[in-house]
């Protein structure tokens, strides 16, 4: 039986509907681009005009609805458990995966009170720097807005910038980064392009840097932890008894096309990748080593098994769960010593 777009939008809205429900009118578009998870109404379940159809390809839904809901049950949460800490999240797909998937920030609002900023698809440059101005540094007005109710800030915005793709061209960023297949299966360094890592590397050190500067410029802020991560080690397409058949993007979206383009074995890519993600939690123990309320969560080896992985780079809802539990334990710890849990 088919509903109105105005019934279907309601849905939408609704925080307290189902995913599962909304999802039942909706197809997955893939191909978007990055991480940005978008979807269509279904027309033989959803009855919709000519300005319906306008007003649907204007809106893109995806993130809009996931952004929307998740701030109606943020506000019901500070009313309904006003004893829970409150925490803001800024981030990409692991923090905002629209519907399919329960995602890091869907598990962890079981037991806080969380205004979640995230969007599939964003990247540290756009969070941090722009283009997109109506998304510049949001988490800084956030933040003031809430300087005196939040308890601690959650940041994630290292995957589009080197495991994702390039917003701009659609083309993986990991390409640039890799060097063609030398023959030598155990040679790690030697498929890396330094300059072109170290660049993405430098770069990424200093939004944060940046990230972290504009907090501490808020008197009430100065001592509030900031929780990072540097993602987990993953399974590149084609992996041995890989049978991972994503709904929004093709199977070596990623990671698997890039290194075929490179000649590189995915057993080989594994490795490249995770000395990559090292490299990069090594960037932000030093950050962490220079403020004390800089935490670093350590989600390595956090989904150990192909099964816990809907396709290259994110995890299924329970893989994600077990992210969760490692966040969890970080944030309970930080916040118990700073007398905002007891």
């Amino acid at each position: 039986m088919k509903i109105t777009y105005d019934e279907f939008l309601k849905l939408a809205r609704d925080p307290s509907v189902p995913e599962e429900q909304l999802l039942k009118y909706c197809r997955v578009v893939r191909h978007t681009g990055a991480f940005d998870i978008q979807f269509q109404v279904k027309p033989e379940l959803v009855e919709m005009t000519e300005i319906d159809e306008e007003f649907e390809n204007a809106l893109q839904i995806g993130n809009w609805a996931s952004r929307i809901r998740r701030y109606w049950r943020f506000k019901e949460a500070m009313k309904d458990h006003p004893e829970r800490p409150m925490l803001i999240s800024e981030g990409d797909s692991w923090f905002q995966f629209p519907i399919i998937i329960d995602d890091v920030i869907d598990h962890l609002s079981e037991h806080y009170n969380i205004y979640s900023l995230g969007a599939a698809g964003d990247t540290a440059q756009n969070m941090v720097y722009g283009p997109d101005r109506a998304r510049r540094r949001e988490y800084l007005s956030a933040l003031y807005d809430y300087k005196d109710k939040v308890s601690g800030f959650l940041f994630s915005a290292a995957g589009n910038d080197i495991i994702g793709e390039d917003p701009d061209t659609g083309v993986a960023v990991l390409f640039d980064i890799l060097q063609d297949f030398n023959g030598d299966i155990n040679d790690v360094d030697g498929h890396i392009n330094r300059v072109a890592f170290d660049e993405k590397l430098a770069f990424l050190k200093g939004a944060y840097e940046r990230v972290i500067s504009d907090i501490r410029g808020v008197s009430e802020l100065q001592n509030m932890p900031v929780f990072v991560h540097g993602y987990d080690y993953v399974f590149p397409y084609k992996w041995q008894g890989d049978t991972r058949d994503p709904l929004h993007a093709a199977k070596d979206e990623w990671l698997g096309e890039p290194l075929s383009d490179r000649n590189i074995p995915s057993v080989l890519g594994r490795k490249i990748i995770s000395a990559m993600l090292d490299e990069l939690y090594a960037m932000l123990d030093g950050l962490a080593a220079a403020d004390a309320n800089v935490i670093v969560v350590d989600c390595r080896g956090a989904m150990p098994n192909l099964t816990d992985w809907v396709d290259e780079i994110h995890g299924t809802s329970d893989g994600f769960a077990k992210v969760a539990g490692r966040f969890k334990m970080a944030i309970d710890q930080a916040l118990v010593a700073h007398g905002a849990m007891t």
